[in-house]
């Protein structure tokens, strides 16, 4: 019997097919291996590596994107009152203003004390009429029949406050608030005690005030930097640098907690940034927008037979002033009105004098009184007399919240050295004024006066802004502004210049840097006077002086 073999696949090509896939086999095996090795040389010894710039700099962005990812926005605490503004169905959404509820001893007690308010002048009778004083009365048809009353130059301390009371965005949540107001009469308390009384007695009110302040929840919120004092004074009044007891004033604005605060002036400082000039008050203090219109185009249709006028008293003892000049050219000229304002009887001293004048003119001179700024500028704006200015501090880097910043629009400007080394006429500079120039420049002072007026206190005008309104508004926009930048960490302290404070207020918005400027030789310190707080302070007490000439 013949054994069969079982019939299969041949031996030889069995080995070749099984070499083949077994090579194949291990070129891929040796691959993967490859590749693995690769990755994670590549994890630990780049990405991983502790010393390698790329693994630090990987590390970085690890945590930065973790810190990211866990991180939440920063809750400050004036973001509620931020969150405001985009509430469009909220008329006063970012408008509200929180009012501090102050022991009456800063504000209504210094009224019922009110004939201690001045050593020469016996301040009740202006303190009436929430601050306006008395009624005027049109004998001679200068003014409007209502609306006019003799208001003291210095009595916006409580004009404003009880103007506030009318605001119509108060409220008594300060989370709320755009703006902290302080009813602090800054301006009434330093004019009780500037003449024979110590600098305990001076400062002892300004100081008791930021004690009270800086405990207050509301402080903590912006360490004060969104709060707001008014003083009807200048702002010399409130700098004395040194505690001798022969420096002028007191020191409320040198403050630490003064320096967070804003504080608004009649007059500010060039070379500090905590005070900001707002208006003097004028006579006029309309009730309702119609009065305001009433009055504007009175002034347009006016006859103006002069040229131009100057009210005001030379300063011999000032050998800087170039009031003995101007008089001169004015008595020298047949197209000048002059009222001179000496001790005694005068019609300087009074308004229906000084505004009939001022009416009939149509370029009003308004050269440095004993400081900068004079309430002449704003009565002969009120009538709507071009003013010419010999100073820029008289208006230009003061009032930049009431102003026009191109000041050509509504004033002329002559340097006062021109006046001063007797090159040029007064009279021959204006004359060069097209006739259809004055008339646009007028037309521009005429569009101003709602803005340069505090409206009456005891109303509201309804569709136009007074005074007030752009002072609380500027002040509004400086906070709101200021809370964004700490929100987006922008923080210019380190680049803010005090000194030239005039120069950040005639930027443009969104400007903020400043260079040269043409009237840098105007507010240049003299070196020997540090801070020109020593001519300041003097000129200061000169006005207190002169105040004998102006109120009766």
């Amino acid at each position: 019997m013949r054994r069969r073999f079982a019939v299969g696949v041949p031996r030889e090509p069995m080995e070749k097919g099984s070499g083949r896939s077994q090579i194949r086999f291990c070129f891929v095996l040796l691959a993967a291996v490859s590749f693995w090795l690769l990755l994670f040389y590549f994890h630990f010894s780049i990405l991983g590596g502790e010393g390698s710039e790329s693994g630090v700099w990987n590390q970085r962005v690890k945590g930065a994107a973790a810190e990211k990812k866990n991180s939440k926005p920063k809750n400050y605490p004036f973001m509620r009152a931020l969150r405001t503004i985009e509430n469009k169905s909220d008329p006063c959404g970012g408008r509200y203003v929180y009012v501090h509820k102050l022991p009456s001893r800063f504000n209504e007690d210094m009224l019922k004390e009110c004939r201690s308010l001045s050593l020469w002048t016996n301040m009740c009778k202006f303190t009436t009429n929430a601050g306006l004083g008395p009624p005027l009365e049109n004998v001679e048809g200068v003014f409007s029949d209502t609306g006019w009353y003799a208001t003291n130059q210095f009595a916006v301390d409580v004009i404003f406050s009880n103007r506030m009371k009318q605001y119509e965005c108060l409220t008594d949540d300060s989370s709320l608030a755009a703006a902290v107001f302080v009813p602090f009469y800054a301006g009434f308390d330093i004019a009780r005690y500037l003449w024979g009384y110590n600098i305990s007695m001076r400062d002892a009110a300004s100081l008791a005030l930021v004690d009270w302040l800086v405990k207050r929840p509301e402080w903590k919120v912006m360490d004060g930097k969104d709060h707001f004092l008014v003083a009807g004074r200048i702002t010399w009044d409130f700098r004395r640098l040194t505690d001798g007891e022969g420096d002028w004033g007191n020191k409320l604005l040198f403050l630490p907690a003064a320096k967070n605060m804003s504080m608004l002036v009649v007059e500010s400082s060039p070379w500090n940034k905590n005070d900001f000039g707002i208006p003097y008050p004028t006579y006029f203090h309309p009730a309702k927008d119609a009065d305001v219109f009433l009055w504007q185009e009175r002034m347009r249709k006016l006859e103006r037979p002069w040229l131009f006028s100057f009210a005001g008293a030379p300063r011999p003892d000032n050998p800087k002033s170039i009031r003995g000049q101007i008089i001169d050219q004015c008595r020298n000229s047949k197209v000048c009105k002059l009222l001179e304002c000496d001790f005694g009887e005068s019609k300087c001293h009074s308004p229906s004098s000084i505004m009939q004048m001022f009416q009939g003119s149509l370029f009003c001179l308004q050269p440095q009184g004993d400081s900068y700024t004079r309430r002449s500028a704003f009565d002969s704006m009120l009538a709507g007399c071009i003013p010419v200015f010999f100073h820029p501090g008289s208006a230009y880097i003061q009032y930049t919240w009431h102003l026009p910043r191109n000041f050509t629009k509504y004033s002329v400007f002559i340097p006062e050295d021109d006046i001063r080394k007797r090159n040029i006429s007064i009279e021959q500079r204006l004359l060069q004024i097209s006739p259809e120039q004055v008339k646009i420049m007028r037309e521009e002072v005429i569009s101003l006066i709602p803005r340069l007026v505090y409206a009456d206190p005891r109303s509201k005008l309804e569709t136009l802004h007074d005074a007030f309104d752009v002072a609380v508004d500027a002040i509004i926009d400086k906070v709101t502004k200021l809370r964004k930048d700490i929100i987006e960490g922008r923080d210019d302290s380190d680049t803010y210049v005090e000194e030239i404070s005039w120069k950040y207020a005639l930027l443009e918005d969104g400007q903020r840097t400043v260079g040269p400027h043409e009237w840098d030789p105007f507010f240049s310190k003299p070196k020997n006077e540090g801070d020109s707080s020593k001519s300041s302070a003097e000129a200061a007490k000169n006005s207190w002086k002169n105040e004998q000439r102006n109120q009766s």
